[in-house]
């Protein structure tokens, strides 16, 4: 009988570890705040995946910038100790010098034209990051940034010499502020509220959502209605980690992250809108820019974009894709208004 029991719990030992031999918890860091909408979302998919692949893939994720700022995380993913992120474009400038392209100065007039780009340029950026070696699950929109700042700003000479933040790495952004007469400030993410209580910075350039989520919308008083730049988000997770787990729990997680992101991205230009609402009614401001002075934005603006081709910031040719797919759009939407 005895010798029945511990053969019996040997089996049983020898299943448990079976079924756990392959288990693989993928540690996965942001600075989205935790309680957001984006981190009940990529916990939910997390879940999904858990549940689904019967515990084999597991992905923890550490929010509200834990891990440190996206340099850190960086770090930490190339030694191991993390195995992937959730970043704003700017901070993969180091994967790829195309990532933050979308996110040029001025160069969408409306969400329509976004949304024509990003039907074929998605596909080019994923690529990019896959082929520098990071899985990619697409990319969710965090809508327009806007100025925003203690006094009202209607004009490029009201910016002059204003202390504004900056993400770390994102050197597109620096040169944006610069262009603008701005004083650029280079800090992390989660850095910014203390930068703004301490007067560190002035001004800041953000997404409605981001400015509730971050809670900076407490710091401002009035936002210029001039949209500067396009922003969205990523998941990515190291292929070396990503490649141990087998191809079936492989294309699982591409499938369930791959929709929390497509979902997040049709959900956070909604989220923008309300925001926009909800600062509104908490008395924040929002100022318009004559056409003279939007004018006078678009030509710094795309003085610039060229001025960075010329130095090979990105690549030409997909900057005149994105151009091109532009133009194409304006035309259309010119004869449709025509008739």
């Amino acid at each position: 009988m005895m010798k029945q029991t511990k053969i019996s719990l040997l089996i049983l030992f020898l299943v448990l570890f079976c079924q756990n031999v392959d288990a693989l918890t993928l540690k996965v860091a942001t600075a989205a705040p935790e309680g957001s909408k984006w981190m009940h979302d990529m916990r939910a998919g997390a879940e999904e995946i858990s549940l689904r692949s019967e515990g084999r893939v597991k992905i923890k994720f550490f929010a509200g910038g834990v891990m440190g700022n996206d340099k850190s995380v960086m770090r930490k993913i190339r030694v191991g100790q993390l195995h992937g992120g959730a970043f704003i474009a700017g901070s993969l400038e180091a994967v790829s010098d195309n990532i933050n392209i979308m996110s040029l100065p001025m160069i969408f007039r409306s969400y329509e034209e976004v949304d024509y780009v990003r039907a074929v340029i998605d596909g080019d950026l994923k690529d990019e990051l896959e082929a520098g070696g990071f899985v990619c699950f697409g990319f969710a929109e965090g809508g327009f940034a806007y100025i925003m700042s203690p006094a009202p700003i209607r004009t490029i000479d009201d910016v002059s010499g204003l202390k504004v933040w900056v993400p770390e790495g994102d050197q597109i952004s620096y040169r944006i502020m610069k262009a603008f007469g701005l004083a650029p400030v280079t800090l992390p993410i989660t850095d910014v509220m203390t930068g703004l209580q301490a007067r560190l910075i002035e001004v800041i350039a953000s997404s409605p959502i981001g400015a509730l989520a971050f809670q900076w919308h407490t710091k401002i008083k009035y936002v210029t209605n001039t949209p500067l730049s396009y922003l969205y988000g990523t998941l990515v997770i190291d292929n070396r980690f990503f490649k141990k787990l087998t191809q079936p729990d492989q294309e699982l997680v591409r499938e369930v992250m791959g929709r929390v992101y497509a979902e997040l991205d049709k959900i956070n230009r909604q989220d923008n809108e309300s925001a926009i609402q909800a600062m509104t009614t908490q008395g924040i401001e929002f100022v318009n820019t004559s056409e003279t002075e939007s004018n006078r934005w678009q030509e710094v603006a795309t003085g610039l974009n060229q001025e960075l081709g010329e130095e090979g910031g990105f690549s030409k040719a997909l900057y005149q894709k994105i151009l091109s797919r532009l133009n194409e759009f304006r035309a259309g939407k010119v004869s449709r208004t025509d008739r």
